[in-house]
């Protein structure tokens, strides 16, 4: 005997399959749906089924947009010599959020993952060097994440770029503002320390 009507169990089978998503929150987010009016559920539908269609990459800095080239590429004001390469769309939105980059962007869709067979032809590293190559661009800001991948597809880049007349920069990375350093894990102390500032 099925307790669950079938609608609602295929709704929260394709929810779960969600990044982050398991199956109570799937069924939590799944009767939230239900209970909700009729309308709201069908503006949620054709805002599913309009997604692809309305959504595709930019063709310069490959995050996803609804024109190409994209509102931050296409925008006069801000300073296209300098590039900052962060590995998936989101983090291009973190990094705006805190209004103090006014350079353009570079998403590689991924970072290097040999244990997964994720290798530079995979991510783009390509289109990447052909934007350095157009002569435009002066710096480059690696700004991956501080996970082993995120590491190592930095040095790879840093490696890649070196030679190209381009400076290249990373993210400081060290004690996060409001945190006691004794509380500061080895690698984030080495870090900071490694990425220290001038105190005038």
């Amino acid at each position: 005997m099925q307790i669950v009507p079938p609608a609602l169990d295929r709704l929260i089978r394709d929810l779960s399959r969600l990044p982050g998503i398991g199956n109570k929150t799937a069924a939590r987010l799944a009767m939230n749906i239900l209970r909700s009016s009729r309308a709201e559920a069908r503006e949620l539908a054709s805002a599913l089924s309009e997604l692809h269609d309305a959504i595709q990459l930019c063709s310069c800095c490959f995050t996803f947009s609804e024109t190409d080239p994209c509102g931050i590429c296409s925008d006069t004001r801000r300073n296209g010599a300098i590039i900052c390469v962060v590995e998936q769309p989101g983090d291009l939105l973190a990094i705006e959020k805190t209004g103090s980059f006014q350079g353009h962007y570079h998403i590689l869709h991924g970072v290097l993952s040999p244990m997964d067979g994720i290798g530079p032809g995979e991510i783009k590293v390509d289109e990447l060097m052909a934007r350095i190559a157009g002569g435009l661009v002066r710096e480059v800001l690696i700004a991956t994440s501080s996970t082993v991948p995120g590491e190592a597809t930095a040095s790879f880049l840093i490696d890649l770029l070196h030679g190209r007349g381009v400076s290249v920069t990373r993210l400081a990375c060290g004690i996060p503002m409001g945190m006691d350093i004794k509380y500061a894990d080895r690698h984030t102390l080495s870090r900071a320390i490694e990425a220290r500032t001038n105190a005038e």
